[in-house]
C-alpha cells in the first residue's frame, strides 16, 4: 500500500511539473508579446502551494519570478490584476527577498510597497499565518 501510495505521488508530482513547463511557454510567449501582467497572471494561476515536492516548488517559482522580474510599471500592473491574486503574489514577493539577489529584492520590494497600499496589512498576516500553502 506504501509503494502504491509514493507512486501515485511521483507521477502527480509528474503532472504538476508537466503543467509548469507549458504554463512557462505560455508566460514566454505574453512577455514576447510585451503584455507582462498577463504574464504574472498566468504564472500566479493554478501554482502548486499545497505540494511539498521542493522540485514543484522551485519549477513555479522560477517561472513566476520571470513574469515579476518583467513588470516595469507597478502601478499599471494593479490597475490590471484582480485582487484575486493578492495573497499568492505576496507568498512570491517575500520567496523572492528570501533569495537575496539584490535585482530581485528590489523588485519583490517595489511591488510588496504597492500591494500592501492596495490590499492592506491583511494580505500580509494570511501570507505569513498560511503555513500549508506554502511556494
Amino acid at each position: 500500500m506504501a509503494r502504491q501510495v509514493g507512486v501515485m505521488e511521483t507521477e502527480n508530482i509528474e503532472a504538476i511539473i508537466t503543467r509548469i513547463e507549458h504554463k512557462s511557454r505560455k508566460i514566454e510567449s505574453l512577455l514576447k508579446q510585451l503584455n507582462p501582467v498577463e504574464a504574472l497572471k498566468t504564472a500566479l494561476e493554478g501554482s502548486p502551494p499545497k505540494t511539498r515536492d521542493e522540485r514543484c516548488k522551485s519549477a513555479n517559482w522560477i517561472v513566476v519570478h520571470r513574469a515579476l522580474m518583467a513588470i516595469k510599471d507597478v502601478d499599471g500592473m494593479f490597475s490590471s490584476l484582480d485582487p484575486e491574486y493578492y495573497d499568492i503574489l505576496m507568498k512570491y514577493l517575500y520567496r523572492g527577498l528570501s533569495t537575496g539577489d539584490r535585482p530581485t529584492c528590489d523588485q519583490c520590494l517595489r511591488i510588496h510597497e504597492k500591494l500592501t497600499e492596495r490590499a492592506g496589512l491583511g494580505c500580509i498576516l494570511r501570507c505569513l499565518a498560511d503555513t500549508v500553502n506554502t511556494v
